[in-house]
């Protein structure tokens, strides 16, 4: 017989979008606080070249990339299997939001 597996309800959902929200607000915070010394505070001026940009731009997808992984392996292994679904999605989005970052990061 097929098997049957419980699915998380709607209340795990809005609950796992909260942590993720929460998540990712420290992961920010963290992140900018980590990468503050790299890149030009005012990218305006004539001297500015966009190496040191780019380095901080590569520096914080790698460490947010980073984070997200090992909060998944984390999850991945603490999660009860009814709500191991939802880890991928979240990761996905995570991803995306990671690039939607970079635009506050640089203001």
């Amino acid at each position: 017989m097929a098997e049957l597996r419980d699915k998380s309800g709607p209340l795990a959902l809005v609950v796992g979008a909260a942590i993720f929200v929460a998540f990712e607000t420290a992961a920010f915070y963290l992140l900018q606080f980590l990468t503050a010394g790299l890149g030009e505070a005012n990218q305006y001026q004539p001297e500015n070249t966009i190496v040191s940009n780019w380095v901080k731009t590569v520096a914080f997808l790698l460490l947010h990339l980073a984070l997200v992984l090992l909060a998944v392996l984390v999850l991945s292994n603490k999660l009860p299997r009814r709500y191991r679904g939802q880890i991928t999605g979240w990761l996905c989005l995570s991803l995306l939001v990671g690039l939607g970052m970079l635009i506050p990061l640089f203001y």
